[in-house]
């Protein structure tokens, strides 16, 4: 494994800074000419690294949405990063991007007396049919909305604090692995790709791959993202970490899963998860516990379902073998 950057400190990856962009680039281009790395253009076989909303709002403490475990999971992954440099051909980052007024956020509903749900209040289709939160903007859509979400048996809506919002420091990706990726781009020579999901106001995106409904009232609001998911299965191999593992990341993989099955099988070979840098949102303090909260259950399983239908799954320490 190749050396830490001189200039890389583990105890920034908890912090909020300005990402050190002349600094960070030209250390990585006298990095690569002093340990001869190559650059991505040569690579016989081709790895990708795919972090799921590695962003401020899910990885640094004080944010809303901040999972425990994202500090350590994050310093995992970079170090990681910038350990296997020579070895990792492209760096993929998905972006959680939110305004205020989504159908997921407080704003979105009031009660009858002109109230917003708190942070975590379900939104459920019977409360809207009655009447209980009404939508301040495309009732019609929203209640069927809720309706389609249900039906699918995966979740029940949830109101979420804002968060990831554009234009806010919430939004960006983590100062310390946005370095690595800088580092890496100069390196390596290879633009670093970010794909943004969640944009639509009428639409959950947990998944990078797939909005939790994709049509309201005849319009489309959503789709399989086939050119992402092309673009990543032309590597030969993807490694995936990022946050949460049971939300975003098992959404994600959950979606790769389904469309590998129905394509090709084998292409789940090529995806190899880092357990060791994702963290699940905590259960919530219930005695006792509904099934559907118990969210590090409900991750580990999905471990194990990923890895009978073919992904991989290793550590950051391991080896990254070509």
């Amino acid at each position: 494994m190749l050396p830490l950057p001189d200039f890389y400190d583990p105890k920034q990856v908890s912090q909020l800074y300005l990402e050190r962009a002349g600094l960070v680039i030209e250390a990585g281009e006298a990095y690569a000419a002093k340990h001869a790395l190559k650059p991505s253009g040569s690579d016989k076989f081709r790895i990708a690294a795919f972090g799921i909303d590695v962003q401020v709002g899910f990885c640094t403490p004080g944010a809303s949405l901040f999972v425990p475990g994202a500090v350590e999971d994050t310093q995992r992954t970079t170090e990681w990063l910038y350990r296997n440099l020579d070895k990792l051909t492209g760096l993929f980052f998905s972006m959680d991007t939110h305004r205020v007024f989504q159908i997921f956020h407080p704003s979105w509903w009031v009660d009858a007396k002109g109230q917003h749900p708190a942070p975590f209040t379900p939104i459920f289709h019977e409360e809207v049919r009655a009447g209980k939160w009404t939508a301040v903007a495309h009732p019609k859509e929203s209640l069927e909305y809720v309706k389609k979400l249900e039906a699918t048996g995966k979740y029940v809506l949830t109101v979420w604090p804002y968060h990831t919002l554009l234009g806010g420091l919430s939004h960006a990706l983590v100062p310390a692995v946005m370095e690595a990726a800088l580092f890496h781009a100069a390196a390596r020579r290879h633009q670093t790709h970010f794909e943004t999901k969640g944009t639509h106001a009428l639409t959950e995106n947990y998944s990078v791959m797939s909005p939790e409904v994709t049509e309201l009232s005849g319009q489309v609001v959503g789709a399989f993202n086939a050119p992402f998911f092309k673009l990543l299965m032309d590597y030969d191999r993807v490694y995936v970490f990022g946050q949460a593992k049971s939300h975003c990341v098992l959404s994600t993989l959950n979606d790769l899963q389904k469309h590998v099955m129905a394509t090709d099988p084998k292409l789940a070979e090529k995806i190899w998860i880092l357990e060791d840098a994702m963290s699940p949102v905590p259960a919530p303090p219930l005695d006792p516990l509904p099934d559907h909260l118990n969210f590090p259950k409900i991750a580990d399983e999905a471990i194990e379902q990923w890895r009978k239908a073919g992904m991989k799954v290793a550590r950051t320490t391991d080896a990254v073998t070509i």
